[in-house]
């Protein structure tokens, strides 16, 4: 991505950056999220909900391992490894899902029925 484009992105509100990912999950097929030094799923804490974050791009992502999560890494998931394994995991641990955090900040924050209502709409649209 040009950096032009990321500072745009950027500068969207939340509920926008959702939509974008959204759409890039749905077109690309895959999103991203960190994992800790053991491979577990970095979880974040706003009130005394539990949340898993998911990015668009590996470039996004890596803005946000520079606020905090350091010792972490990247991690590429398909939509078959959403569906097949982390839906299960969001489901027993009652996570919330943290679309595209930027700079420290939570993003738009949806419960797996409003996710995957989402992406299955986008994904409608697309074959």
């Amino acid at each position: 991505m040009h950096s032009k484009e990321i500072e745009n992105i950027l500068k969207l509100e939340p509920f926008k950056r959702y939509e974008y990912f959204i759409k890039k999950a749905a077109d690309f097929e895959q999103l991203w999220t960190i994992v800790d030094e053991e491979g577990d799923y970095a979880i974040s804490e706003i009130d005394e909900f539990s949340l898993i974050s998911f990015w668009p791009n590996e470039e996004f992502v890596a803005l946000d391992l520079e606020q905090g999560w350091e010792g972490c890494r990247s991690l590429r998931i398909t939509l078959d490894d959403l569906r097949d394994d982390i839906f299960d995991i969001i489901t027993s641990e009652n996570y919330l899902i943290n679309v595209f955090p930027i700079n420290g900040r939570s993003g738009f924050v949806v419960n797996l029925e409003e996710f995957k209502r989402d992406l299955n709409e986008e994904l409608e649209k697309i074959e």
